[in-house]
């Protein structure tokens, strides 16, 4: 039940994105990687104090790679500021989007860590889908390819000359491990 409910609110998210976006991939990336860092924040940080609460001494490679997680994402947008240059708007959306999801997915993961993670797998998984709609739409010649951002090459030490194609590239298998490392802690609960 929890998976089909995950996967219903991944759809109806997904189809919310198609609206709003529609083909501005470069603009969808930059919007919801300011989301997808707060799963990892959140699960790092309810982890952490219920660990402090219980006295307990394990926890903390959980915590570790769920703080790492919201730093790559965290990380994602700082990459694509570069390359949308957000609007006055888009920056006040980002409060918003931000705002609203934070403490959504904070009384998610309180009272039902299990679906949490599974809803985080999933809306991975949908950032893969998109990073390689975003892909296809670079290699159509649809959107532009320009110079990757210096803090992008430093981070994934890439050639000078790498372009946002081959940024892409790597951030999509960031989205794949974080599918992974949630599918994993919701089937550890």
């Amino acid at each position: 039940m929890r998976d089909k409910l995950a996967r219903g609110m991944t759809r109806a998210f997904r189809i919310f994105a198609d609206l709003w976006f529609r083909k501005r991939y470069d603009k969808r990336a930059l919007i919801l990687e300011t989301v997808a860092g707060v799963p990892g924040m959140v699960g790092g940080m309810v982890t952490h104090l219920r660990s402090l609460r219980r006295m307990q001494r394990g926890n903390g490679a959980k915590i570790h790679e769920l703080l790492a997680e919201a730093e790559n994402e965290r990380k994602h947008l700082m990459f694509m500021m570069e390359v949308v240059k957000p609007n006055a708007f888009e920056r006040f959306m980002v409060y918003v989007i931000q705002g609203v999801f934070w403490h959504y997915y904070l009384a998610l993961y309180i009272f039902f860590p299990k679906y949490a993670h599974k809803l985080t797998a999933y809306f991975e998984e949908e950032a893969v889908k998109s990073y390689d709609t975003y892909l296809m739409l670079i290699r159509k010649g649809v959107l532009d390819n320009p110079p990757a951002p210096e803090i992008a090459i430093e981070y994934y030490n890439m050639r000078k000359d790498s372009h946002v194609y081959h940024m892409i590239e790597r951030i999509r298998k960031d989205e794949e491990k974080h599918a992974e490392v949630n599918h994993r802690y919701a089937n550890e609960i």
